[in-house]
């Protein structure tokens, strides 16, 4: 439990019509906020919209929540994350996630399988590379470096076999950049804990994450960060605020996954609605999307949100402080006002 909680500012997709948050994020940097974060899936990318920001701003964490994996070999996000943590004085704090098999084989063209283990070797590639003790090389099945004739998944020829291992050129800021994972899954929580310096969950009920994930948390060592996506918003007309967490949950749970394989319906499940999740994924592949909506239940959107009047946020706060949650990354907020409320509210 955490009664002391950090404060930071999701982002979420950078798309065309929120444009350029500048404003937002320099008005977050004078209130205190600890972080603001950006977000991929297969429109912008994480990294620069993070550097624009990181450009113009001289304080404020920079947390990439979540790069996605198959997006990048792992050398090339750690000269990614090397390169953005020197230019920011050390302010990067790297968010990775498998993503889903949609997204994975169906827009990166790669294969999805064994997500954990290919994170691992991921996180292993990462900080052999910003460590610079000796050329990186690895021996793993998914990212064999240099790459051997017949090594890794899918390949089917071409290799030469002069691939030879190699050290970072640059000198890293920091050899140990802050690692994220983003996980929903019991096992992936388990890994992150185990291997990474903090944990991204998408939705969080904060009176069910002990009874959810406490063995998966087990394992985590001392600072070891709950950084939980929340949906804020303040305001007075709260059944204004549920709809809107509603009909994130209709399309996440209902359409962001395939029909036998939806890590997001799993989670909700997992919180104990189980037979909404299945019914919201079946009317909203159906093509009943107000039918999907309406299925979801008020105290489920209520329950992973900070939603509604300020004093009513100050009172459902008590829930996170007595949470694993130890950093609160608000989602909603697109105002200088709103964030001083919020960071009134958190910070006190």
């Amino acid at each position: 439990m955490s009664t002391d909680l950090k404060l930071g500012l999701n982002l979420g997709y950078w798309q065309r019509h929120a444009a350029d948050a500048t404003e937002l994020v320099q008005a977050a940097e004078r209130l205190g906020y600890d972080s603001v974060w950006t977000a991929e899936a297969y429109g912008s990318d994480a990294f620069t919209p993070l550097a624009w920001y990181g450009a113009r701003t001289s304080r404020i964490r920079l947390g990439t929540s979540v790069a996605q994996i198959s997006a990048r070999t792992p050398a090339a996000t750690a000269m990614t994350a090397m390169t953005l943590d020197h230019l920011t004085g050390g302010r990067l704090l790297l968010g990775i996630g498998a993503s889903g098999p949609q997204v994975v084989e169906g827009w990166y063209g790669m294969p999805f399988g064994k997500p954990l283990a290919r994170t691992r070797e991921y996180v292993e590639i990462m900080r052999k590379v910003w460590r610079r003790e000796e050329p990186v090389t690895c021996e793993g099945e998914h990212y064999p470096l240099p790459l051997r004739p017949g090594a890794g998944p899918g390949r089917d020829g071409g290799v030469t076999g002069l691939g030879k291992p190699l050290r970072l050129i640059t000198h890293p800021l920091r050899p140990e950049i802050p690692l994220y994972l983003g996980a929903e899954g019991p096992k992936n929580v388990a890994l992150a804990a185990e291997i990474a310096d903090g944990w991204l969950p998408l939705f969080a009920f904060p009176e069910k994450i002990e009874q959810m994930y406490g063995p998966s948390l087990a394992g985590a060592g001392p600072g070891f960060d709950v950084a939980a996506m929340v949906m804020t918003v303040v305001t007075d007309d709260l059944r204004a605020a549920l709809d809107g967490v509603k009909m994130m949950l209709t399309l996440y749970i209902g359409g962001m996954g395939a029909q036998n394989r939806n890590f997001h319906a799993d989670i909700i499940g997992r919180m104990g609605y189980a037979g909404a999740a299945e019914e919201i994924q079946a009317l909203y592949l159906a093509g009943r999307r107000d039918e999907a909506f309406n299925a979801i239940p008020d105290e489920l959107a209520d329950g992973i949100s900070l939603l509604g009047p300020a004093g009513r946020i100050r009172e459902r706060l008590q829930l996170w402080r007595d949470s694993p949650v130890s950093n609160l990354l608000v989602m909603g907020p697109r105002d200088e006002a709103s964030l001083k409320i919020i960071r009134d509210l958190v910070l006190g």
